[in-house]
């Protein structure tokens, strides 16, 4: 049966009379697993949290000089994908302004070795990439 507090009572003197008189009937005797440690499994890591909030906010634990090389390898795959070679030129000007911006940065860590990308070059990419492609 479950108790409102009473006005006047601290709410930790509450809980613990509720818990004192629980113990006292017996209510906690034949619990499962009563005397063992708690079963985490063979799969528990105690970062899930962290790991689970670096997944969820899409946060980078890289330093500027690496996330660089990440960021410039995913945008190469949807560059790629693009439709046209306006929007590729577009999209590789866009990313050589990162590359430059990434390297005038106070670097933290090593510094970055990431070259600018030729135009030209990734427009032949997507070309041999769309040919490629199934019809």
């Amino acid at each position: 049966m479950t108790q409102r507090k009473p006005p006047g009572v601290g709410f930790e003197s509450f809980a613990d009379a509720q818990i004192r008189r629980a113990r006292e009937e017996g209510l906690f005797d034949d619990l499962p697993g009563k005397g063992k440690p708690l079963d985490l499994g063979d799969s528990y890591d105690p970062a899930w949290w962290a790991k689970k909030l670096v997944a969820r906010e899409g946060l980078s634990l890289l330093p500027p000089s690496l996330e660089i090389r990440r960021i410039v390898e995913r945008e190469m795959e949807r560059v790629l994908g693009l439709a046209t070679e306006r929007e590729v030129r577009a999209a590789v000007g866009a990313l050589n302004e990162t590359i430059r911006r990434h390297g005038r940065a106070d670097p933290k860590g090593p510094p970055t070795t990431q070259p600018q990308l030729d135009p030209d070059a990734v427009v032949r990419r997507w070309r041999e990439a769309r040919e490629a492609r199934p019809a």
